[in-house]
Parts: C-alpha cells; sequence; structure tokens
C-alpha cells in the first residue's frame, strides 16, 4: 500500500486545484481518426482515468509537419477541436483536468505518415537514422529540411495557434514538448542542431527556440495554462547531448531562461542525474513533475518526500490500472500491461482493462 502523507495531499497547479500529487503523462496510443481528429474510443479512455486528477493527454501535433506516427492526433483544425471537446468534456465530467501536450516530432518522422507527405523538417538536414513505423511497417527516418528562419516563425506561430485551439475545445492548458529527441529537444542538442544562425552553436541560440515557443504560448492562453516537458540527456531519436556537464550548462541556462516565464509547471523525464533536478528546484517557482524509469509502486512518492517533485505523473501503471488511484490507496493488486496492445487498434488495451468491481487482473494470453 501507498502510505505517505504527501502523496495525498491536494495541489494548485496554475487555474486547477487537484486532489493529489498523481497524474497521468503523457502516453502516444496511435488510436486517432485519419484526419487527427481523436478515436471514437478516446473520451472513454481519459474519461476512466479522470481520478488521476491531471491528465495530460498524448503528443499532439500542432500541426501537419508536426507529426511522426500514423493515427496520431492533432489540434490544428475545426476538427480536430471539436474531437477533443468530447474527451475534455468527459474528464470534466469525472472531476479531472486535461492538458494536451504540444508535439512536433521534427525529423523523427516520414512522409507516409503525414497527410501532405512533405519531406520532414528539423534545426539541420540531419537523420536521426531511426526506425518509425510507417502504414507499410518499419521504414527509417529519411534526411529533413533544414529550417528556415521563415520556418521557424511559422512554427513559434503553430504552437500559439495548436495551444488556442486546445483551449477552444474546452482543455485546462497544454504542455509543450521539449524532451524525447522531438523538434524542441532536437535543437538543443549539438549532433542534430549544426545551425550558425541565432538559433544554433551556443548553449543560448541552441535554448533560443524553445523559450521562444513557451513564451509565445504563454501569451496566447495564460503561462499559467502552460506546462514544458525536458528530458536532459535522454538519447531518444538519435539525440546526443554530449557528457554530464555539457548537460548541466543546456539544461541549467534553459530552465533558467524559462523560469521567468512562470509556466504553471516544469515537467522532467529523468534519466537520474538527481544534482541537476535539484539545481531546477531551486530556480523553478511552480510546480514541479518527475517521471523517472522503472519506479515500482513503493517509490512513487520518493521524489516528493525528498523535496525533489510536487506530483509524481504514472505511465505503464496508469495505462493499465483506469481506477490507480484506488488501487494505490488500498494496495490493491495493479493489472500489466499488455504490449502488444500498446499502438493502435481499438478498445483491447486501450479502454477494456477492468476496474476493481470487475476483477483484479486482466488475463491476457
Amino acid at each position: 500500500m501507498i502510505t505517505p502523507s504527501s502523496l495525498w495531499q491536494p495541489f494548485k497547479l496554475g487555474r486547477v486545484e487537484l486532489p493529489h500529487r498523481l497524474a497521468l503523462a503523457p502516453l502516444t496510443r496511435s488510436r486517432a481518426n485519419a484526419d487527427g481528429t481523436p478515436g471514437p474510443l478516446a473520451a472513454t479512455y481519459y474519461g476512466q482515468r479522470a481520478a488521476l486528477g491531471l491528465l495530460i493527454a498524448e503528443g499532439t501535433q500542432p500541426s501537419a509537419d508536426g507529426q511522426g506516427y500514423p493515427n496520431t492526433p492533432g489540434i490544428h483544425t475545426p476538427e480536430q477541436i471539436e474531437g477533443w471537446r468530447e474527451v475534455t468534456d468527459a474528464v470534466h465530467a469525472g472531476g479531472g483536468a486535461l492538458f494536451i501536450q504540444l508535439m512536433h516530432v521534427g525529423r523523427m518522422s516520414h512522409p507516409d505518415n503525414t497527410p501532405h507527405h512533405r519531406q520532414s523538417v528539423a534545426p539541420s538536414a540531419i537523420s536521426a537514422d531511426q526506425d518509425v513505423f510507417t502504414p507499410t511497417g518499419p521504414q527509417k527516418t529519411p534526411e529533413p529540411r533544414a529550417m528556415t528562419g521563415e520556418d521557424i516563425q511559422a512554427t513559434i506561430a503553430n504552437f500559439r495557434h495548436a495551444a488556442a485551439s486546445a483551449v477552444d475545445a474546452g482543455a485546462d492548458g497544454v504542455e509543450i514538448h521539449g524532451a524525447n529527441g522531438y523538434l524542441l529537444h532536437q535543437f538543443l542538442s549539438p549532433n542534430a542542431n549544426h545551425r550558425t544562425d541565432t538559433y544554433g552553436g551556443s548553449v543560448e541560440n541552441r535554448s533560443r527556440l524553445v523559450v521562444e515557443v513557451a513564451r509565445a504560448v504563454a501569451e496566447e492562453i495564460g503561462a499559467d495554462r502552460v506546462g514544458i516537458r525536458l528530458s536532459p540527456s535522454m538519447p531518444l531519436g538519435g539525440i546526443d547531448e554530449g557528457g554530464a556537464e555539457a548537460v548541466r550548462a543546456q539544461y541549467r541556462h534553459l530552465v533558467g531562461e524559462l523560469a521567468p516565464l512562470n509556466l504553471a509547471y516544469l515537467h522532467v523525464h529523468h534519466l537520474g542525474d538527481d544534482e541537476l533536478l535539484r539545481s531546477f528546484r531551486e530556480v523553478w517557482p511552480t510546480a514541479l513533475l518527475v517521471v523517472r524509469y522503472g519506479r515500482t509502486r513503493e517509490q512513487i512518492a520518493d521524489d516528493i518526500d525528498a523535496g525533489l517533485a510536487d506530483i509524481a505523473p504514472l505511465g505503464r501503471f496508469a495505462l493499465a490500472n483506469p481506477d490507480v488511484v484506488e488501487r494505490l490507496r488500498t494496495g490493491a493488486p495493479l493489472n500489466e500491461i499488455d504490449p502488444a496492445t500498446l499502438y493502435g487498434g481499438g478498445e483491447a488495451g486501450y479502454t477494456d482493462y477492468p476496474t476493481l468491481d470487475r476483477g483484479a487482473k486482466l488475463p491476457r494470453a
């Protein structure tokens, strides 16, 4: 049983009053319709998990250029806004709050996966050299097109428009995805960003786009409706940010530049540099969310108890357990994830995981 009282204390995050310190981490499920509207089961899926309080929705493209994978949702067309409104209504009906994660994948894409089938864009014309799933099977990410200054300004405008669209859809806020090898992370990484203009070269220049996007989104919908996710040292998507000192220099500068914006929260996908995490805690003025790989249920509250985090988002535990809050409160057993149903498909492994009143575990073949 999870007993630390810190986990069950209420918390105010931006404009949202949360009943406890758990949250739903953003989890790509690849079940959107072909036009980027949330799939027919999305409202059920998120509504089932409303007891988590803060729900951070899956990566959602702010433009057609931002799409990386088949069947991921968007939030830049009127149809997508209407589709997300059903999701936000379901979450609000269950007493939760929804932040939609704005994810531009940059070079982590393939023309077969986007509605316009154009070459992907990135800070520099450097392929991620990664396998990406497409409708015809896995393919290597091709070389992207280096973004022009006009492309960069258009991308900032796309993030701004997507944030306004999310609020129009009833979302309580947005999370800017600056992590996990996607576009903003690519600008931060010296092995993906070889630019010689004001968006490349130095720590200050590589941070520039992230700060400009965050500032634009905060201006558009209010800083207290905006979170941002970072993942220092994360090697996903072919990213290599260098050694520990280089990473610390980059992220201490970046977080120092973001802190005065007074965003609702900083969400850290943490790989273990607690010294760096403590430096964030010292300068960040609002909420700090921390996700670590491999936590057991007994370790969920550790960063909160240590004063390193305010909220502990859950990934795999929440995916397989719609009633994970009740299970953690009572010490009930947890369903196990079915890896075969993580991406794509219908209700199997999406909305059919049982709650305690429907059986303690979901049988799997």
